[in-house]
C-alpha cells in the first residue's frame, strides 16, 4: 500500500520556487470535443507536436484537472482547487468524485491546514471544488487558515448573474461557505497586474470570465505563468481562434490569448497549464505563423 510519502509529485523549479502539480483527475476523452468544439480531430492531427503527450493518435485531446502549490515569500500558496470530492454536479465526470487529492497535497508538503493563500483564477465549478469539504453534513473550508483570493470583477460578475441550478449549487457548496467564514478576499486587479506578495502577481486575462486572472511567479530573474482557463489546452497555441464553449466573451477571450502568447513567445517564461495534461509545462515558441509549446518535463520525488 502506498503512503502519502511514496506518492510522486511532479514539480518545476523557478528560481527559488518549486511549483508542484497536485493531480486530481484525468478528464474523460469526451471532455475535449465538448469543451473546445472547434478542436476537431482533423485540426488536432495536423499538429504533429501535440502527439503523444497532449492528444492521442486519433486526435482526441487529453485534458487534466489539477492545482499548483508552491511557497513564495514565506507563504504556502495553492492555485485553484479543482472539482472536489463528494459534490453533486451536472457533469458526470465531475459528479461525486472520490480522489486522493488531499493526500497528494500532504505528500508535496502542503497539508490543508498549512496553506496560507488560495488563489482562484475564476469561479468555475472545476476551479473551486476543494475550497470546501464535507464535515457532519456541512460544507466547511478545506484550508481553514488560508485567505482565499479572487478578483473583485469576478465575484461582482457572478453576484449579478442569473445562475441555473447547477451553478447555484456550486456557489452554495464551494463559494458561499468561504464567504460566510470571512475567508474570501476580493482584489482589484490593475491592467498591468497586481502584486499580492513579493514574486507573485495577478495578471488580468478576461474573456473566459470577466474577472479571470492568471498568475505570474518571479524568482531570481526566472518567471513562470499559471494559465487558469485563458488557455485550456496547447492546441490553442497553434490555433488561438479556438475558444471554449463556456467562454463568457469569446472575442475577448481570443484577444487575451493572442496578447498573452505574443508576450511569451521566444522568452524563457515557463507556461504552466491548469488543464494541460503531462508534461503540463513548456515554453512558447513561434511555429508556422502562430505558436507551439516546447515541453519542459518536471522533476519528481
Amino acid at each position: 500500500m502506498r503512503t502519502a510519502h511514496s506518492i510522486d509529485i511532479p514539480f518545476w523549479t523557478v528560481g527559488d520556487i518549486a511549483v508542484h502539480r497536485i493531480d486530481e483527475v484525468l478528464l474523460p476523452p469526451q471532455t475535449g470535443p465538448w469543451l473546445l468544439p472547434d478542436a476537431t480531430t482533423d485540426v488536432v492531427t495536423r499538429e504533429d507536436w501535440l502527439r503523444p503527450d497532449f492528444a492521442d493518435q486519433e486526435g482526441i485531446l487529453r485534458i487534466d484537472s489539477h492545482s499548483f502549490a508552491f511557497e513564495v515569500s514565506g507563504l504556502k500558496v495553492l492555485v485553484d482547487t479543482g472539482i472536489g470530492n463528494g459534490k453533486t454536479r451536472a457533469n458526470p465526470a465531475w459528479h461525486d468524485l472520490h480522489t486522493d487529492y488531499p493526500e497528494r497535497l500532504a505528500a508535496a508538503g502542503f497539508p490543508p491546514e498549512s496553506i496560507d493563500l488560495v488563489i482562484l483564477t475564476h469561479l468555475h465549478t472545476d476551479h473551486v471544488g476543494w475550497n470546501t469539504h464535507e464535515v457532519d453534513g456541512a460544507w466547511v473550508p478545506t484550508f481553514p487558515h488560508a485567505r482565499y483570493l479572487t478578483s473583485r470583477a469576478e465575484r461582482d460578475f457572478w453576484a449579478g448573474y442569473d445562475m441555473d441550478e447547477p451553478r447555484a449549487q456550486m456557489f452554495r457548496d464551494s463559494v458561499t461557505p468561504i464567504e460566510e467564514a470571512g475567508l474570501l478576499d476580493l482584489v482589484d486587479v490593475l491592467a498591468e497586474g497586481t502584486e499580492v506578495a513579493p514574486g507573485l502577481r495577478l495578471i488580468p486575462t478576461p474573456g473566459h470570465t470577466p474577472g479571470h486572472i492568471a498568475l505570474q511567479l518571479t524568482s531570481r530573474d526566472q518567471t513562470a505563468l499559471i494559465t487558469g482557463d485563458c488557455i485550456h489546452h496547447p492546441v490553442q497555441l497553434a490555433h488561438p481562434t479556438i475558444g471554449s464553449c463556456v467562454d463568457i466573451a469569446p472575442e475577448q477571450s481570443e484577444a487575451t490569448r493572442r496578447e498573452l502568447l505574443g508576450s511569451l513567445a521566444g522568452t524563457d517564461t515557463l507556461l504552466l497549464g491548469t488543464h494541460f495534461p503531462p508534461p503540463t509545462a513548456g515554453r512558447v515558441i513561434t511555429h508556422e505563423n502562430t505558436y507551439r509549446l516546447s515541453p519542459v518535463h518536471p522533476d519528481a520525488r
